[in-house]
């Protein structure tokens, strides 16, 4: 009898067919069913109707600038959320990550008199670290990422108040390094060069598009960022695919941990000190800036830009009421409720384009 051909290995083919459907279906979107050109729209009507109900809106130095300082941390808060969402994840301890890598850096800069920059490097090391025993304990144990980040943020909360009690004055670090409050306070319109000056763009705008570039790069082009998606996507057959998902789990969540601390670092920054509160306002902005900007909570799916759209949506909310004299209680409010109507309408309208599309 003729020997029978082994039959072809279905996990390895169905994972590309399905991202191609998927694909198809994308493409039959209409352009008006873009979720970043829906977010763009919100955002220029927001734009407009605030500077019509508050002119000082566009002013420089009062709104432009320290908006613009703001959503360069917010934006990698965001990006922070995103690599774990990518497989399907969420970290929770995203705040005391921040605040965890800030006290290492701080504690250099004070104790070692380290410069700027490698002390940052020692933060981001810490951060990363910390993501990447978060990940190996839900690689090894099997318990969900919600479940364990929670734990997580619980102890480094914990933590971070003992060892700024003992090691710090119990509330920041006083010494500051050299460049950090020029990094801080200056625009790039404080250099001339005879009549011609910079834009008002502050100094960290621009370090702040450094992990944007380079997620977006890892999300497109490498093959670590595509394992992810896959692994988000459906675990099971990227197992059966050979990708090794327990590895892109745990550098997943080290990625998390490093982006979350030089949030911590650049706030830090705005701030000028590094205190124990670092990271305490992050949790929100670090789930809506991706979500509202196309990422899936299901994971298997990511937008870079779409997430730094998400965080310009959400200081520009928080910027235009404060300006219209919105108290603490109501500003949260307010924010919540457009921000949830934004993305109910946001997703409702994608539904409508998706049905349309699978009827054409």
């Amino acid at each position: 009898m003729p020997a029978q051909t082994p039959p072809t290995s279905a996990p390895a083919t169905r994972p590309p067919q399905t991202r191609a459907a998927a694909s198809t279906v994308r493409r039959a979107l209409p352009l008006w069913a873009n979720p970043r050109l829906g977010l763009f729209a919100v955002i220029a009507i927001l734009v407009i109707v605030f500077t019509a109900l508050r002119p000082s809106f566009l002013n420089v130095d009062l709104s432009l600038v320290p908006m613009q300082a703001d959503l360069s941390v917010f934006v990698v808060v965001g990006l922070a959320q995103m690599v774990v969402l990518s497989l399907g994840h969420m970290n929770l301890a995203v705040p005391r990550m921040a605040a965890v890598s800030a006290f290492a850096m701080g504690w250099c800069y004070e104790h070692l008199s380290m410069p700027l920059w490698p002390g940052m490097l020692v933060g981001l090391a810490v951060g990363a670290a910390v993501g990447a025993f978060a990940g190996w304990i839900i690689v090894v144990t099997g318990a969900n990422s919600f479940v364990v980040t929670l734990a997580l943020d619980f102890a480094l909360a914990g933590l971070i108040t003992l060892l700024y009690s003992h090691v710090g004055d119990g509330v920041a670090f006083s010494v500051h390094p050299a460049g950090m409050q020029s990094l801080g306070t200056s625009t790039f319109s404080d250099y001339c060069a005879g009549n011609v000056c910079g834009p008002p763009i502050p100094l960290i705008v621009p370090i702040a598009l450094i992990p944007v570039i380079l997620i977006a790069m890892l999300f497109r082009y490498a093959r670590v960022g595509r394992e992810m998606l896959m692994t988000g996507s459906n675990l099971k057959a990227a197992r059966l695919s050979g990708i090794p998902t327990g590895r892109r789990i745990i550098q997943a969540h080290a990625l998390s941990g490093l982006l979350a601390g030089f949030a911590g670092f650049l706030l830090a920054v705005n701030n000028g000190a590094f205190s124990a509160d670092i990271g305490s306002s992050f949790l929100l902005p670090s789930f809506l800036s991706p979500v509202l900007g196309g990422t899936l909570l299901a994971g298997g799916a990511v937008s870079v830009l779409g997430t730094v759209l998400g965080a310009t949506l959400t200081e520009v909310i928080q910027t235009g009421l404060n300006l219209l004299n919105f108290s603490v209680q109501a500003l949260d409010i307010y924010i919540g409720m457009v921000l949830l109507g934004a993305l109910s309408l946001d997703r409702l309208r994608h539904s409508v384009a998706e049905r349309r599309g699978g009827r054409a």
